[in-house]
């Protein structure tokens, strides 16, 4: 891109160069007096400025062009990255609440067990001390 505008810019840079001398050769070598050749310096003068003004206009128009290409661009690029940003985010919500199910569904089994093996326990402990009560009174 920047390519092409180096080569427009050399163009109109050629362009009105070419312009200029070819207009003050054609004045200077034309058989006129001072006061006609003065005039048609005034003319070709005004008429450079204008043809100067109007690849003003369509460099502005251009550039301005560029410009808003640019902040749609950015603009769709910002969006699509806010998007995939929200899936990622939408993802790994996921990827954790099925963490918290699995480490919640493996407490209660943990949970389970302890209390299986606690009761268990309690059970041991209990014959153990009625054993020992029923040894001792037959003592």
């Amino acid at each position: 891109m920047s390519e092409e505008r180096g080569v427009a810019k050399g163009l109109f840079l050629g362009f009105l160069a070419g312009g200029i001398v070819g207009g003050v050769l054609a004045l200077l070598y034309a058989p006129k007096s001072g006061k006609e050749l003065r005039q048609d310096i005034r003319n070709k003068k005004d008429e450079m400025l204008d043809d100067a003004e109007e690849y003003l206009d369509i460099a502005k128009h251009k550039a301005q062009d560029i410009i808003n290409e640019g902040k749609k661009r950015s603009e769709e690029l910002i969006s699509d990255a806010k998007k995939k940003a929200g899936n990622l985010l939408d993802d790994a919500n996921k990827i954790l609440n099925v963490a918290k199910e699995k480490t919640s569904s493996t407490y209660e089994v943990a949970k389970e067990k302890i209390s299986d093996e606690s009761a268990k326990v309690k059970d041991a402990i209990k014959a153990g001390v009625d054993a020992y009560k029923e040894e001792r009174n037959k003592i």
